[in-house]
């Protein structure tokens, strides 16, 4: 596998849709593995996984009543989520690392993130980013969970708000409803980003009208990553699986990964209920046709009107002079 050529237009990215061996940091990194060496096999350069795939999404929040206050069961399955987490510090991602850089192909990967900068205890939705040589380019922690999420996750900051190369492309990543919010696509836009990522936990209805109007909006290729989850899948060894098991049935998430192209029309359709790996061929020229008539944090930007200031400090508590 080589690294993404910059002199020509062409780059190839593989979209994993898994299904995360739930609540399990280990057994759901080995399917990772699986899904980076099928991608390297089918020449990708890139790889993209869901959002919060590493050790999953908390699906249990909806269904176990979980804003109860001070509440046993939830304090149980948190520990557990939190002891299942991934600490970048403790090297929980130094294979994907190895494994990026043996391969040379960069790795996008959705991540619960237990961070040791914020005092090790709070939990992130952070999208990682390592690139062809191994090296974690940047982790992007959700600005502000939605909904139910708030009750697992902690708000994240700006640090992540960053693009990086791939051959010609400039990509960045959002999470979720991040993808909602135009300042945080504006942020993005404006470092030159001409392929946009946007990690999603699952399903159809997530991805199939925000994939094309972020395409169109911002003349880019746009990649709509998601993973597939059923109560099937729930393991039978997790805190609390009979009760969780008891308020579930059918799918949890049924995918919806796919791509769009920079005038909006699908590259890559909805791919639904099912696991896949899937190789897309992006060509760099497609971005620089459509931007003939609406680049907007170029030609068509009023910088002397309005213009967007990010703080992209990681925010921590303690600060040591």
């Amino acid at each position: 596998m080589a690294f993404a050529d910059a002199s020509t237009d062409e780059v190839r990215v593989a979209l994993a849709q898994i299904t995360p061996v739930w609540l399990d940091r280990t057994k759901t990194l080995a399917k990772v593995h699986e899904a980076i060496r099928e991608a390297a096999q089918q020449s990708a350069q890139l790889v993209v996984f869901g959002e919060a795939l590493v050790p999953g999404y908390p699906w249990w929040l909806e269904r176990t009543d979980a804003a109860r206050w001070d509440h046993p069961l939830q304090k149980e399955i948190h520990a557990h989520y939190m002891d299942q987490a991934v600490c970048i510090e403790d090297g929980h991602l130094d294979s994907v690392c190895a494994l990026a850089r043996q391969l040379s192909i960069a790795v996008v990967l959705g991540t619960i993130e237990r961070p040791k900068d914020r005092g090790g205890h709070s939990l992130y939705c952070t999208a990682v980013t390592i690139d062809a040589r191994g090296t974690i380019a940047s982790a992007h922690r959700k600005l502000c969970p939605t909904y139910e999420e708030r009750l697992a996750w902690s708000p994240g900051d700006g640090n992540g708000l960053v693009v990086h190369p791939l051959g010609r492309f400039t990509y960045g990543t959002l999470n979720c409803f991040e993808n909602w919010m135009p300042l945080s696509r504006a942020a993005l836009y404006a470092q030159g980003e001409d392929l946009h990522i946007a990690l999603w936990p699952g399903n159809l209805r997530n991805t199939e009208d925000i994939t094309r109007f972020i395409a169109q909006e911002s003349r880019s290729f746009v990649i709509s990553v998601s993973s597939t989850m059923h109560a099937d899948d729930i393991p039978d060894d997790i805190p609390k699986a009979a009760e969780i098991k008891a308020h579930s049935s059918g799918s949890f998430a049924n995918g919806g990964s796919c791509v769009a192209g920079p005038d909006g029309r699908w590259v890559l359709e909805p791919i639904v209920g099912r696991e896949a790996v899937v190789v897309v061929v992006l060509n760099h020229q497609r971005v620089r046709e459509e931007r003939q008539n609406f680049d907007l944090a170029g030609h068509y930007s009023r910088p002397d009107v309005t213009r967007l200031v990010v703080n992209r400090k990681r925010q921590t508590l303690l600060e040591l002079e």
